[in-house]
Order: structure tokens, then sequence, then C-alpha cells
């Protein structure tokens, strides 16, 4: 085909099926190479660098990129990108609007494009971000393919050459059928991009919202104490009451703020530990028992202290350990009994530190157990849903409990008693990289 017919603007090239009839034996045998490659399971990253390598010598191309539309389906996000030159202009996370861009038709109708001449191009179109960029990287031609998933277009496959004129109807053919054959690796990568969107939209929603709201109750349960001091002067004996319940309901409120910030350094793999020696029993266990002090007047429960003396030091991230112990100690008081008892006991066993907090109550069913370590999980009981519960405490504790080599476990006797105890190897087996 002659460069007459090789157009210098973008156009759609209008709806025909692949032939591999139409295909030479080079063609054909890398179409059946890129089916292996899908079929044994290869990634969409590893396929792309394939398809460069390989296909070069069938079609011109300097630069091969994939693209998938963003959870709204109005974006263009560039998802991989392998060019024969540097630097890249135009590269990975690049995002722009399908809305008024010359990609509209290749969405619309699922029809192919060609720019033959992007110099040309961008002077008929100077607004066009991404055709600069290519210019600056010295591509002159460019040949675009829709991507389905479930026969609707989620993306495209795009193929640039650094010389104009360089793609005919053949070569779009060719492109076309390599787009067909990618179907399933491009489903699988696309789905999983969506995923990936809406956790990363999930863990900053949950760190802003977090964060945004905890100065804000800090200040009221400081300024409601501050008013049932007797700051500003006494208080009517209703208003105190009044202002007692607005501090207790701030604070229920900071407790789940501070449980989903722990969430969110979870989530966004950013919580590490920096362990050292400390006093397992006074600055740590002590000081959680302490925190829960008023809970434990409310419900007449009974702390008992069974302290292996023999135990002087520990080594732990004690910021952390407070975390974890204050959230089982808070369990064990409010799923307990008015009246009851609730006994921390520290042994070692083998290298392992064991911390066990065990409380008398409604336990939980073993058949439910499972659900103890999840995240927003409850175990689903009358008795335990009647409590207040985020479902977030446990996941948090148990992934502290695993960056220092240690793991939490659960035991009970429904009706009658639950513990959890606190498995923690001396010295720790840090998990992660400290920071």
């Amino acid at each position: 085909m002659n460069d007459d017919n090789r157009k210098t603007l973008s156009y759609p090239l209008g709806e025909y099926q692949t032939d591999d009839n139409e295909f030479d034996q080079n063609e054909k045998e890398i179409l059946s190479y890129i089916n292996q490659k899908v079929a044994a399971g290869q990634n969409l990253k590893e396929i792309v660098e394939f398809l460069y390598n390989e296909t070069s010598s069938i079609m011109p191309c300097d630069r091969i990129g994939i693209a998938f539309t963003d959870e709204s389906g109005k974006r263009l996000i560039l998802y991989h990108v392998v060019a024969s030159y540097e630097p890249l202009y135009l590269d990975r996370g690049y995002a722009a609007d399908l809305r008024g861009s010359s990609l509209d038709t290749v969405f619309k109708d699922g029809t192919p494009r060609v720019i033959n001449d992007l110099k040309e191009y961008l002077q008929s179109n100077p607004s066009s971000s991404s055709t600069q960029l290519l210019v600056k990287e010295g591509v002159r031609s460019s040949m675009t393919c829709p991507l389905y998933v479930d026969k609707r277009v989620v993306g495209v496959l795009f193929r640039s050459a650094r010389e104009p004129s360089a793609y005919s109807m053949h070569e779009v053919k060719l492109h076309k059928a390599i787009s067909e054959r990618l179907s399933q690796v491009v489903d699988k990568a696309w789905r999983i991009e969506q995923l990936s969107s809406a956790l990363n939209a999930y863990t900053e929603m949950l760190s802003f919202v977090t964060h945004e709201l905890k100065s804000p109750l800090s200040s009221i349960i400081t300024l409601g104490k501050t008013l049932n001091s007797g700051y500003f002067g006494d208080n009517p004996e209703k208003t105190a009451e009044m202002v007692g319940r607005m501090i207790d309901k701030a604070e229920y409120l900071n407790t789940i703020v501070n449980e989903y910030l722990n969430l969110s350094r979870i989530e966004e793999d950013r919580m590490s530990i920096k362990p050292r020696e400390v006093d397992i029993h006074h600055d740590i266990i002590d000081e959680a028992i302490d925190i829960i002090h008023p809970q434990v007047e409310e419900k007449n429960i009974q702390i008992e202290r069974n302290y292996d003396s023999a135990i002087t030091s520990a080594e732990c991230d004690p910021d952390l350990m407070k975390i974890v112990l204050h959230n089982l100690l808070g369990n064990a008081v409010k799923y307990g009994i008015d009246g009851g008892t609730v006994r921390v006991t520290t042994r070692m066993e083998g290298k392992n530190l064991n911390i066990d907090i065990w409380n008398e109550g409604p336990g939980f069913p073993e058949e439910q157990k499972y659900k103890l370590f999840r995240r927003f999980s409850r175990i689903e009981t009358d008795e335990l849903m009647d409590r207040k519960g985020s479902g977030i405490g446990l996941f948090v504790s148990y992934n502290i409990a695993f960056l220092h080599g240690g793991r939490i476990v659960a035991d009970s006797r429904e009706g009658e008693w639950a513990q959890f105890t606190v498995e923690m190897p001396q010295p720790p087996e840090v998990q992660q990289d400290q920071t």
C-alpha cells in the first residue's frame, strides 16, 4: 500500500474481522506464540515486553503501551510502556480525560485509530498534551487498538514508530489480531487495576477522615472534662450529667478513630516496629490496665495479675504493644460479666513470652472463631453483637504481634470464659524493615 493511502490524520477504519489467512507465515507464528504466552498465564507487563521484542520484526515499533480507563470510565491511565529509547515523557501513570479527545471514536465505536504524521496532527490539535509528549520523544506515527472486557472497551493498545507513515491497513489488522489475543490477560489485569484503584481510594479516605476527626474529638473531650471539673464554676447536676454523657460518647468515637488510624497504617504498610528492652509488667500491662480503669470500675470487675517474677524485662515495641494490650484488656472487660474476673498472666514458653488475658463471660462459639482476626468482622451471637465494637481492634493487634514475629491465639468455652494469648518471641523476630 503506497503512502498516499496512509492517512496523515486520525481516522476510524471501520468494522472488519481479522482473518489469519491475511498474514504471512512469520506473522502467524508470532500470533500463535502470543496465544501460548497468554495460555501460560504470563502477566500483562511480561506480555507487553514480549510484544515489543517479538513483533518489531513484522511491523514498525519503537514503543508499545497499554492504558486502561479508571473506575469512572472517564479517564485513561497508562498502565505499562516499553520503548527502544529514553527518556520517556509519556510514561506509566499518565492520565488524560477521554471526553473531547481523539480516542472518543475508539471507545464509542470500538474501531482502531491511526495517526501517521503526529507533527501534522499536533499542528491541527495543539492542545493535545499526549501528542506534544510523543512528538517530544521523536515519535511520528501512532496506532491504537481497543481492548475489551465482557464486550466493553476498557483500554487501548498503543504501537508507535519514530518514522512517519509507518502503518497501513495490514499493520492495523495485525495489531488488532494481537489485541484480540490479549483478551484473557487484559481482563485479569484490568480487574486487578480496578481493585487496586478502589483499595487506594479506600486507604486515602480512611487516612484523611481519621486524621480530620482526631483533633476535634480530643478538643471536645478536653473541654468537656474542663467544664465538669468546675473550672468555670459549678455545674448543675443535670448539666454535669449531660456533659459526662457527651464526654463518654466522644471518648468512644476517639477510640474508634485511633483504631482506624492504626488500620490505615497497616493498610498502607506504614507500620514497623522499633523494639527495645522494657519492663513488660509495669511499662506495658499495668499502663494498659490504668487506661481501662474507668470501664473496670463501671462493671465492678476484678483484675487479677499473675505475673511471672522471673520475667524482669522483655524486648518489644512498647508503643505498639500498648495498643495490643489495651485492645485485648478492653475487650476482656467489655465482653466480661459484671462483677466477674479478668486475669492477666505472663509466662515463658520456650523462647516465647506469652501474655494470657482471660475473662469470665459469654465466650464465643468454636465455629465462628475464624472471624476473630479479620478486619470489620465480628462474631455474631446475640450477646456479643449487643456490645459496641468496630471489628478492627483484633485485626490491628494480630498484625502488631505478627510484626514482632509472634501471633495471638484465641480459646473459649462458650457461656463460661474466653482467653487471648499473645505469643511473642524473645528477642522479636522482626517481620518488617525498621524505619
